[in-house]
């Protein structure tokens, strides 16, 4: 199974109706702006339905280098992103 990707969304909405690829591809873009903005100020970003990212600190801890498992690494504190499924994303994938 191929990944979708930015250029094939575009696609598709454009075959679904009646704007231009041009006009769609600003707005998917804008959108995807305003998740990375939202994100990048610490908010979570919730679609109904769909799913949440949120944002989740790990806190600084030790790791090994599998090459060197004698030498311990300090493994620095980074957030991160997850993304959490909504009720109706998750049916969909049991089905």
């Amino acid at each position: 199974m191929e990944n979708l990707t930015k250029r094939q969304i575009v696609e598709n909405i454009a075959e679904d109706s009646n704007l231009s690829q041009n006009a769609i591809r600003a707005v998917v873009q804008a959108t995807i702006d305003q998740i990375q903005e939202g994100l990048a100020r610490g908010q979570n970003v919730e679609f109904r339905n769909f799913g949440v990212f949120e944002q989740q600190v790990r806190e600084e801890r030790i790791g090994r280098n599998p090459s060197q498992p004698e030498i311990d690494i300090v493994i620095p504190r980074q957030r991160v992103i997850k993304f959490k499924a909504g009720k109706v994303l998750k049916s969909q994938l049991q089905s």
